[in-house]
């Protein structure tokens, strides 16, 4: 993984020093909290419903063992003991004392972490596929491009204020695993006719109020010609994009506005004026950045050993089904960590789970990890030989939880618990309907689905491309609970559609389970999964099912 150059180094230290005395003339009164309000942001700082919010950058999910352990530490030492990872792979510290936050930068400062533009209407955290430099379909590894956006981004003078805040994810895979088609500017690599890799560049989508899947302005684009073509998209952006209102600045509101032909040929023509300016220096950093990611010495080991324990153990065979998946190298895994505990609030981890991960990241994964934006961890290289001990490991720390990709492992904003912005609770909901489908057994049978949750209409848990999404509403100081069937976050990507009137606090659950009913007596075998089921035969049948007895004359 990268590592902080002197330049890094020095630049961070130097924001630390400059936050610091901020801090001090907030705390001392020579500032106001609106004075503030736009310094805390620049870095990472929010204010919460209860508490002072501290938002960490993990660019494109990686983090190594040492950070990790760092991050532990500021959890036990300036907070409650536990952090939330983020659905952009980001960390957030729900508890910090003003008075605290810079020691808590110097020590991020301290590992080559940060909090830089994880807020402000600028380039925030470029986020990644979870698998990334490990999956068996990926063409190649995306990090080394995003570490070179990640730089150019970081205090571009250009994009500093831009009308709205701005999200890129980016895939090495032709399976989407990053929501690409969900981000103001998404970026899937692919190979044209001669098998040369570029990328697919999409933009304009978005979540939110207003969900839009992102448009397709380049099929292919060479890989030499990336950096020129993003900042020839953000500079059309900044131009064009509306400042007059915030619910309307995002980019996919300025693609909409104006047309994708008439954006494209915007775009296309400030890349020409722009190309020639990079002169190949970017290729040159991009190289030396590439040397960073190398693969780490792969081990030659016999996989015998866990074949047998595979089909002995009950128990393992469950965990590998669901948590492990293929490897570039075919004696190796990629182990994704459940923070979905049935009962457990989604993404968090406590400081002790955390230098565990650690520890079993170091002993097992060539010492790498990422962060998912499904709000789990990964260990992306481990031998099969090493996974029975891995998993025994596992469960001791209580992080052995077979469920990923089932219903249980739900994406879910912190909600009403701890935004200011949310209308409803999130992490009520999740924790309920995973404990209630573990009472019935049934999350195994129902196969795939995935379930996510947002608290509010800004959408922080992409109910939109959930199998099955929630949306917490308030209606007339009421919880309201809407629900939407068949979003997709892949690369056949889908906003759901809405079911009908929403169902309040005590219904959704049950609501939830006539959905998984139905589902079950509607597909045609066990390999069918929800979405498939959902895409062949269409809502109608599903909200019947939902809205069996219940008056749909409510207000939707």
């Amino acid at each position: 993984m990268y590592s902080y150059s002197e330049f890094d180094e020095s630049f961070v230290r130097a924001r630390v020093a400059q936050f610091t005395q901020q801090v001090e003339r907030r705390l001392n009164g020579s500032l106001t909290e609106e004075e503030f309000r736009p310094l805390r942001l620049m870095n990472g700082l929010y204010l919460q419903l209860h508490a002072y919010m501290l938002r960490v950058a993990i660019p494109y999910g990686t983090i190594n063992p040492h950070q990790m352990r760092q991050l532990a530490h500021i959890a036990q030492t300036w907070d409650k003991g536990y952090g939330h990872f983020t659905t952009r792979q980001n960390i957030q510290f729900n508890w910090p004392k003003l008075e605290d936050v810079p020691a808590i930068l110097g020590a991020l400062a301290d590992v080559g972490m940060h909090a830089i533009q994880t807020s402000g209407n600028c380039v925030r955290n470029v986020t990644a596929d979870h698998f990334a430099g490990a999956a068996a379909d990926e063409i190649e590894d995306p990090r080394p491009v995003a570490e070179l956006l990640r730089q150019w981004s970081t205090d571009h003078p250009e994009f500093q204020f831009l009308p709205r805040k701005f999200k890129i994810a980016i895939t090495g895979s032709p399976n989407d695993r990053a929501v690409t088609r969900a981000h103001d500017i998404g970026l899937r690599m692919v190979r044209n006719n001669t098998g040369e890799p570029g990328f697919e560049v999409m933009v304009g989508g978005g979540l939110g109020r207003t969900p839009m899947i992102a448009h397709i302005i380049r099929e292919f684009l060479p890989k030499a010609d990336l950096l020129p073509y993003i900042e020839a998209i953000l500079s059309v952006y900044n131009t064009l994009g509306r400042r007059d209102n915030k619910y309307k600045a995002r980019i996919k509101i300025t693609v909409h506005e104006t047309g994708k032909e008439e954006i494209t040929r915007m775009i296309e023509e400030r890349f020409a004026e722009l190309r020639p300016f990079f002169g190949g220096n970017d290729q040159k950093l991009l190289a030396e950045i590439e040397k960073a990611f190398a693969p780490p010495r792969f081990k030659t080991t016999s996989v015998d050993a866990y074949n047998v324990f595979y089909r002995t153990n009950p128990t393992f065979r469950a965990w590998a089904d669901t948590n492990l998946h293929a490897h570039k190298t075919n004696s190796y895994a990629i182990v994704t960590i459940s923070l979905k505990a049935h009962g457990a609030t989604p993404g968090d981890a406590t400081a002790d789970q955390m230098r565990e991960i650690a520890a079993l990241a170091e002993e097992y994964g060539h010492s790498e990890l990422r962060i998912s934006h499904e709000q789990n961890v990964i260990l992306p290289h481990v031998p099969k030989a090493d996974l029975p001990a891995l998993h025994a490991r596992l469960e001791k720390a209580g992080l052995a939880t077979a469920n990923v990709g089932l219903i249980s492992d739900i994406i879910a904003c912190p909600g009403m618990d701890y935004c200011s912005l949310a209308t409803a609770r999130s992490i009520p909901i999740a924790q309920e309907i995973a404990t209630h489908f573990k009472a019935l057994d049934l999350e195994h049978e129902i196969g795939p689905l995935k379930i996510k949750v947002s608290g509010c209409i800004n959408a922080c848990g992409h109910h939109h491309v959930g199998h099955i999404g929630i949306l917490g509403l308030d209606r007339a100081g009421v919880e309201n609970y809407q629900i939407t069937l068949g979003g997709d976050g892949t690369e056949t990507a889908t906003i759901g559609e809405k079911t009908g009137p929403g169902f309040a606090y005590d219904e959704i659950v049950p609501a939830i389970e006539r959905l998984v009913r139905i589902y079950l007596t509607l597909r045609t075998s066990k390999e069918e999964t929800f979405l498939e089921t959902y895409r062949r035969t269409g809502i109608d049948p599903f909200k019947a099912a939902l809205y069996e007895g219940k008056d749909t004359q409510d207000a939707a």
